[in-house]
């Protein structure tokens, strides 16, 4: 186990280091950064202060070792336009990025387990047929157009929930019903398929043949072994989440990493929009190391390979 844990561990920090490689160069691909930051009246001298100002007169190998060796240590530089620390820009907007996720991620586990779990006992059913119908239209419904939808349904017409704003629990509900529609397909099945090979499996029939109780062989034996690769995938979701909030948080207003993105961007703040990139895709690499911890403890056999 602890081979494989290094073996994974060292593929993690490559990753990581790749996509800090690629989050610092895009931002440089993108343009003349001091002439973005200086405007289009500004003088060839204005913009060579500014190159100067923030290093960006050095070759790029020599900004990305000093901008990764700031980084580990948690110095992410500083906001161009409100000269905040970054690393204390992000915290601040995490928890209600981090709240939309795990909210999300729970809300489309309690709707796809039990969907996937009905969809195998009745499999060729009417309940079967409807549950991949609904998982299909979840994977093909753009959250956009679906966020737009229930705004219009529920907090226009019908005014049950707020549509903006992140003051209470109620501020919640819609974001979180259409960021779980971007997991809860894939949930769904992986559930359903699981419990159809766990209720083939010859040990299950043997369950039933021994004439044990119907919950035993049910929960104990086919649904427990089902959902173990629904927990491996429950992790790696939880990092997609965390990414696919940038649409979601500017669509309902709420003031998470995603809109902190969406500003930025739109700023041409670019050590936010970087350090974000770099934190988000740390965070997803972490869950999906979690993810194969998982599923090496659950099945001996990856740890072969």
């Amino acid at each position: 186990m602890w081979r494989y844990f290094v073996k994974r561990l060292g593929i993690a920090v490559l990753v990581v280091f790749t996509v800090s490689v690629i989050s610092f160069g895009l931002l440089r691909l993108s343009g003349d950064l001091a002439q973005n930051l200086a405007g289009e009246g500004a003088t060839q001298a204005q913009v060579q202060d500014i190159r100067v100002l923030y290093g960006l007169d050095r070759p790029l190998p020599v900004q990305y070792v000093d901008w990764a060796g700031r980084a580990i240590t948690g110095d992410l530089g500083r906001s161009l336009f409100t000269n905040d620390p970054v690393f204390h820009l992000i915290a601040a907007r995490m928890p209600v990025t981090a709240v939309l996720a795990l909210g999300s991620l729970l809300l489309a586990i309690c709707v796809a387990l039990p969907l996937g779990v009905f969809a195998a006992v009745y499999r060729n059913s009417w309940i079967d047929r409807a549950a991949l119908g609904m998982a299909v239209f979840g994977s093909a419904v753009p959250s956009f157009w679906f966020a737009l939808i229930l705004i219009y349904v529920f907090g226009v017409q019908l005014r049950w929930l707020p549509i903006s704003g992140s003051t209470t629990w109620w501020h919640f509900v819609l974001p979180m019903v259409t960021l779980s529609t971007m997991v809860m397909p894939q949930i769904m099945r992986l559930t359903r398929g699981g419990m159809i090979e766990a209720l083939d499996a010859d040990y299950v029939k043997m369950a039933w043949a021994k004439g044990l109780n119907p919950g035993v062989v049910f929960f104990k034996h086919a649904l427990r072994n089902a959902l173990l690769p629904v927990v491996a995938l429950a992790a790696v979701s939880l990092g997609f989440l965390l990414g696919g909030s940038v649409i979601v948080e500017s669509v309902f207003s709420l003031n998470g990493i995603g809109s902190l993105a969406y500003e930025s961007i739109k700023r041409a703040d670019f050590p936010v929009v970087q350090s974000i990139l770099f934190v988000l895709s740390f965070i997803y690499v972490l869950l999906t190391l979690l993810s194969d911890l998982i599923n090496a403890r659950i099945d001996p056999r990856i740890r072969l390979h």
